[in-house]
């Protein structure tokens, strides 16, 4: 607001200025924790000689990709067609109409290092639009056919099975970095739905027919990987959470920028690990990044969950947040402390930082009992100093000036959050989790959802401001939020959340899906006489986790969920039908095709759902016992006796008819009906053995 570029947002009113003048657009596309993207707007955006212009000769406006996901994904995929790459900052140089005739990411102010300077960048491209505009049209025109191109995968195959779930674990694993744990060399993202492929394929003897058995090799890559990340600087071993990506192969150095996306999912692995292999490493990191996430990403009071926390204070810092000089340390420490401390997190006088080499980044080189052994005092002594050294150095930092929180409330971002905290509630055994994640659910439901008007994208602005406009929600908005309220369904058995899923499934279909070439697009199907702006005329289906799970996998496996609950055959069949609709190109995919993955695993295994009834200490240890083994088929119902009245259909033509049983029990169901109930620990253990 502050830059004397008059800036607009996307909408009607900037396209028609941009017509009426006969300008071309300036687009620029960030986002609030983007370290470039601030260093763009400070050189060149706050810069009154650059201003001035792109004023004269454009019509300039600002996208934040959060908000408008739409718009990043479609321009990303032209910049990409005219440079070669996309990223943030975004800019790209449109016609009136909004189709693009060149662009790229950040433009230095001058010409540097090789990049041509922004200012060259606007002149040249203000003087092609005036003297050249048959040629600016016909590259416009090019890129867009590139971008419905790239957006249209003519990849249908049928009957997608098990070998195709096998192919994909392969590749995963043929990515494996068995040295420094995560896939491929650098920089190393997460890949949280490989993590969570390979989770559930080493749960199983064999993860397709004549497939070779890969449940060692898939645990191995989990959890190494899993154990190197939590070990290294792209986790913050402070105050918990993951930053967004590491630059390096050994998870070192981080972009400092931490997401509720990267968060919510990464919380879902370590305790998806922790259910199957009960290592309590992975219990100890998801307690911490539920500790972080209370503490920094949500509204305690209302509810919900905040978008992100920014990388830097401002644009004179790299991280300098997040990472210590031997000084800095030494200073809030006792020299017995800093000893432990600076043994285990490698805080020397060299450090990890190129900009300042005597920056340290917190990362695990070695263990406790080496530290205490080489500082000869009790392994007990050394576990004690390290506990009071995090407790003084996060306090310490707690004073430096603070990178700043985003407090905006996303739809899908906040499905994906209330889902993971609900999982981690439950298995962990911290009912206060999934309370907090239900009073989210309940502020996003009643303010983001209507069967009218259908799901919005935002839930609530940071910072007290208010939207001048609802924004639609994307695919993304409703399947995520479908998934959150079935969850919660499972954790308490109140039939409301069940309906909220499947009225939300129903709009998602009506709005998104493509009756005549089968799958989902991302954005609403256009009303008769809509006109869409710029290159959202481009119809797109999501197929690659980037950086979320894609919501064409997630949305068929809501389909496939509530098929197993409420016995819909049209579910099962859309289902079925994006599954075939990638099924020929998912294998190019690789890593990024895990969540078609894992929705393969729940149309090629059976559903299955363990239902605990009961409301006391048996039944506690009954859903405990129930929750153990992550497998992506199955569901863990929680039901009191007087909820056996209201369940969805298919419970309900087999538990309200069970033999009347004194106490708690279990029942472990599958579409096809029930086994004997059961009230022993070991008796349901027995049964969940012989069917996953």
């Amino acid at each position: 607001m502050h830059q004397p570029v008059d800036w607009m947002e996307w909408g009607d009113e900037a396209f028609a200025l941009a017509q009426v003048e006969d300008k071309p657009i300036l687009l620029d596309i960030g986002a609030v924790w983007c370290h470039w993207c601030h260093v763009m707007d400070r050189e060149s955006y706050e810069n009154a000689e650059t201003a001035k212009i792109i004023n004269e000769h454009f019509v300039a406006v600002k996208v934040d990709r959060d908000e408008r996901p739409d718009v990043d994904t479609r321009y990303q995929a032209a910049v990409a067609s005219i440079s070669g790459q996309g990223g943030w900052p975004l800019t790209a140089f449109l016609t009136p109409e909004g189709k693009p005739y060149f662009g790229g990411t950040y433009f230095p102010p001058d010409d540097r290092h090789g990049r041509p300077g922004l200012r060259r960048v606007l002149l040249t491209m203000a003087e092609a639009f005036e003297k050249r505009r048959d040629e600016v049209n016909e590259s416009a025109g090019s890129v867009l056919e590139a971008i419905e191109q790239n957006e249209s995968f003519m990849g249908r195959s049928g009957n997608p099975g098990p070998e195709l779930v096998a192919k994909l674990v392969d590749g995963a694993l043929k990515q494996f970095d068995a040295r420094s744990g995560g896939f491929g060399s650098q920089p190393k993202f997460p890949h949280s739905g490989a993590i969570d492929l390979l989770l559930d394929s080493a749960s199983r003897v064999s993860i397709g027919a004549g497939a070779a058995v890969v449940n060692e090799p898939a645990k191995r890559a989990a959890m190494v990987t899993l154990d190197k990340m939590q070990k290294g600087g792209i986790y913050d071993h402070l105050a918990g959470g993951f930053h967004r990506y590491s630059v390096d192969e050994n998870w070192v150095v981080p972009h400092f920028e931490k997401m509720a996306y990267d968060n919510s999912e990464l919380l879902k692995n370590y305790v998806h690990a922790f259910q199957t292999f009960v290592d309590p490493e992975n219990a100890r990191v998801a307690r911490e990044m539920i500790k972080w996430m209370d503490e920094w990403l949500s509204d305690r009071e209302r509810g919900g969950f905040y978008a992100s926390q920014d990388a830097d204070f401002s644009l004179d810092d790299d991280g300098d947040y997040f990472t210590w000089t031997r000084d800095e340390a030494a200073a809030v420490l006792t020299p017995e402390e800093l000893a432990v401390a600076g043994a285990y997190y490698d805080i020397g006088e060299i450090g990890d930082m190129h900009h300042n080499p005597a920056k340290n980044v917190l990362h695990v080189r070695t263990t406790i009992q080496s530290v205490a052994r080489s500082n000869q005092i009790e392994l007990e002594v050394a576990q004690e100093r390290l506990a009071s050294a995090k407790a003084k150095m996060y306090a310490a930092r707690l004073k430096r000036p603070t990178p700043y929180v985003d407090k905006t409330i996303y739809v899908a971002w906040n499905g994906m959050c209330i889902s993971a905290y609900i999982e981690a509630g439950r298995v962990l055994g911290m009912p206060e989790v999934t309370e907090f994640a239900l009073k989210s659910l309940d502020r996003v439901l009643g303010s983001a959802w209507s069967t009218e008007s259908g799901v919005a994208h935002v839930v609530a602005y940071g910072e007290g401001t208010t939207a001048g406009r609802r924004v639609a929600g994307v695919l993304d908005d409703y399947v995520f939020l479908g998934h959150a309220a079935l969850d919660a369904w499972e954790a308490t058995g109140e039939l409301a959340y069940y309906k909220a899923s499947e009225a939300i499934m129903e709009g998602a279909v009506a709005r998104f899906y493509d009756t005549t070439g089968c799958a989902f697009f991302d954005t609403e199907l256009a009303q008769q006489g809509e006109v869409r702006l710029g290159a959202l005329v481009t119809r797109r289906k999501p197929l690659q986790d980037s950086p979320t799970p894609a919501a064409n996998p997630m949305a068929a496996a809501l389909l496939l969920r509530l098929e197993a609950l409420n016995g819909r055959e049209d579910y099962a069949v859309k289902a079925q039908e994006t599954m075939e609709t990638f099924a020929g190109v998912v294998e190019h995919f690789g890593l990024y095709a895990a969540s078609y993955g894992l929705a393969l695993q729940r149309l090629v295994q059976r559903a299955i759902q363990v239902c605990v009834i009961g409301d006391d200490a048996d039944a506690r240890r009954l859903e405990t016992v129930a929750m153990a083994r992550y497998a992506v088929n199955k569901s863990v119902v929680r039901l009191r006796r007087d909820q056996l009245a209201s369940l969805p259909p298919m419970l309900a033509e087999t538990l309200p008819y069970l033999p009347a049983m004194e106490g708690s029990f279990a029942v472990l169901c599958n579409g096809n009906g029930c086994l004997p109930p059961v009230k022993t620990v070991e008796e349901l253990m027995a049964a969940m053995n012989q069917t996953l």
